[in-house]
């Protein structure tokens, strides 16, 4: 076994562009571990399974400490794994794995990383609505949804195939209570249930290269007057939609500090150690 004391890393594919190199190992530099953190292309083709099975059991074996997931992994490696936290359960979707003796963990800090960097930006005051509007029905919408519900938001999902919202309001996320509804992402359908909104959150990957020239937000419909604007795109730092949202006088972000609060959480998870938020920022401003 190699004298490192924390092996990490992330698999999926690809993930040459990924960041969380950069969080890990200033993770590690800053609370002086001995480690490193590594990337596991997993790519498409005949030996996929072979090799996912094979970092899979050395996580097992102990010969690495953590992995993070990312696309198109985050829901295949389940059916691989021995239990999984509720978040995960519920969300349907992991991010971070981990073993407890010779059993494998899937976890999801994707939600309430999310939640925490949420509100560090934002917290509506008394008498606010506690409605948003979530842009997507994929993975990252139902971490973002998961997050919001328990937090007692009102949700609205809007997609292009609104199915695929539908099935999301149907599921294992769906509270009742009518606090999750699903319409189609265009003008028409917005501007029906646009009144009271205090919060949008673009979950797509509209904003991000090659479609960086681009909005989810439909071209003929003014952005919610006094709502905040959450775009889970961090690369480019200032998105389309950011840009629009500023230009009519609201506050927005970007989800480079969800990135960072969902690798601390996982970071924590496999070293037992408090994460340096502050360090993990500045290695990706």
């Amino acid at each position: 076994m190699s004298p490192e004391k924390f092996r990490l890393g992330l698999i999926g594919f690809p993930l040459e562009h990924s960041l969380s190199p950069q969080l890990h190992q200033a993770a590690l530099q800053a609370c002086d571990l001995e480690g490193a953190y590594r990337l596991y292309p997993v790519p498409p083709g005949e030996k996929r399974q072979t090799r996912l099975l094979s970092l899979l059991d050395l996580l097992r074996c102990g010969e690495l400490q953590g992995l993070n997931v990312t696309i198109p992994l985050k829901v295949e490696v389940i059916a691989l794994l021995d239990d999984l936290s509720p978040a995960a359960q519920t969300i349907g979707a992991v991010n971070t794995l981990y073993s407890e003796g010779n059993r494998l963990v899937g976890d999801n800090t994707d939600a309430a990383g999310f939640l925490a960097d949420l509100e560090r930006h934002f917290k509506p005051g008394s008498g606010f609505p506690t409605n948003v509007l979530v842009l997507g029905a994929g993975g990252a919408a139902r971490a973002v949804t998961y997050a919001l519900l328990h937090s007692g938001w009102r949700v609205i999902i809007a997609a292009r195939r609104v199915e695929q919202a539908r099935e999301l309001v149907s599921g294992r996320l769906g509270v009742g209570g009518g606090k999750l509804l699903a319409i189609n992402l265009d003008s028409q359908a917005i501007r029906e249930v646009a009144d009271g909104f205090s919060l949008v959150i673009n979950a797509t990957s509209m904003g991000m290269v090659p479609h960086n020239l681009e909005s989810p937000w439909p071209v003929d419909l003014p952005l919610p007057r006094g709502a905040f604007v959450y775009d889970l795109v961090y690369n480019p730092a200032e998105t389309m939609l950011v840009q629009q949202a500023r230009r009519s006088g609201l506050q927005a972000t970007n989800g480079l500090g969800m990135l960072v609060e969902q690798a601390a959480l996982a970071f924590e998870r496999w070293t037992k150690v408090a994460a340096p938020r502050q360090a993990m920022h500045q290695a990706v401003s």
